[in-house]
């Protein structure tokens, strides 16, 4: 058992159990675009917990695995040590193929961990990590968010503030094209520029922001909404303006995003949370457009706040007045063209 002491809300599964939902268009294909696994002191997240929120109604034809330090090598050099994340993925994802997990092709993206920091020496990293993943690794991401308040705080890792202007860090991302690897960014509003500044020295790798992009709520930015969001929307109309940008549409569950729907009595219902995120939904779609944006679930992390079947629910209510072509790119469409999914079996 990993012990990580991490931010994020505990999983009750009885107060979780209090609200249920019908599935809203059980027909339409999902790809999760991000979640996580892990076995730690506050609870397990594998394959068994990841199928039984898959198979829960919704039609999630496949998911994309993202880092969060699960499984690292107890041995061997420290720059190696995140290679058996990818081979513990991979391993789980090798489980969902065999079709004994059910018809979810799971962890069917991996999305690593090698430390960019290393600079142009990344590359025998990144180079092992795609020998073990069985042709499924597709990006790396490393720790960014940081803030310098101390209640803002969303892993159990906090980089370097000037982590994304360091040299060697540039010059680990732009090594990542060497390889067709993308780079998935979870970074608070507040870190949008810099993003901004290393998404144009590294043209040719797919910049993937996580979370909605990370408008804060919490701290210091409590009853500052209207400033937040106007920051926030500046910043994500600078990064839209890169071709090399996609976003992610979702993550909400994070503490940081200052809502507190898991304090009530009942879990939300995916109305209440359709209602919560649409400001956020639709500067994003309509700054970057359907076919740039993509929903995930952050489960286990988000599971803390609402369940799977709700979540994808309240997407789907987000997604009402989507077009038919703009509804398939949220929903799948996006995440298939950046991380490399052939979907041509399981279009609706």
């Amino acid at each position: 058992m990993q012990i990580v002491h991490a931010p994020h809300l505990p999983i009750r599964e009885n107060w979780l159990a209090r609200r249920r939902e019908e599935v809203l268009q059980p027909d339409l294909a999902i790809v999760d675009a991000h979640h996580h696994l892990w076995d730690r002191q506050t609870g397990r997240y594998l394959a068994d917990e990841l199928r039984q929120d898959t198979g829960g109604g919704h039609r999630i034809v496949s998911t994309v695995y993202v880092q969060c330090r699960s499984m690292m090598r107890s041995h061997g050099p420290d720059a190696m040590k995140p290679v058996g994340e990818v081979e513990f993925a991979n391993g789980v994802a090798a489980m969902f193929a065999s079709g004994a997990y059910g018809a979810s092709r799971c962890c069917e993206a991996i999305v690593g961990g090698a430390d960019l920091a290393l600079g142009h020496a990344v590359a025998p990293v990144l180079e092992k990590m795609l020998d073990v993943s069985g042709g499924r690794l597709r990006g790396i991401r490393n720790p960014l968010a940081w803030h310098d308040s101390e209640a803002v705080r969303s892993s159990p890792v906090v980089p370097p503030p000037d982590l994304m202007q360091r040299r060697s860090f540039i010059d680990g991302v732009q090594t990542l094209a060497t390889y067709g690897l993308s780079l998935d960014a979870w970074v608070y509003h507040t870190q949008l520029d810099a993003l901004y500044d290393l998404a144009v020295q590294a043209p040719n790798v797919t910049i993937v922001i996580d979370h909605f992009g990370g408008p804060l709520g919490i701290g210091p930015y409590i009853g500052e909404q209207a400033e937040v969001r106007r920051a926030w929307t500046a910043a994500l109309r600078r990064l839209a303006h890169l071709p090399n940008t996609r976003m992610k549409l979702g993550g909400a569950g994070l503490t940081v995003f200052g809502f507190d729907f898991a304090a009530a009595e009942l879990p939300p219902s995916s109305t209440d949370l359709a209602a919560a995120w649409a400001p956020m939904f639709e500067t994003c779609v309509e700054l970057f457009g359907a076919q740039r944006c993509m929903f995930e679930s952050n489960f286990p992390v988000d599971k803390g706040m609402f369940g799977y079947t709700v979540l994808w629910n309240a997407f789907k209510r987000l997604a009402g007045s989507a077009s038919p072509d703009e509804r398939a790119a949220l929903f799948s469409g996006t995440a298939a063209s950046t991380y490399g999914l052939d979907l041509s079996g399981d279009k609706t």
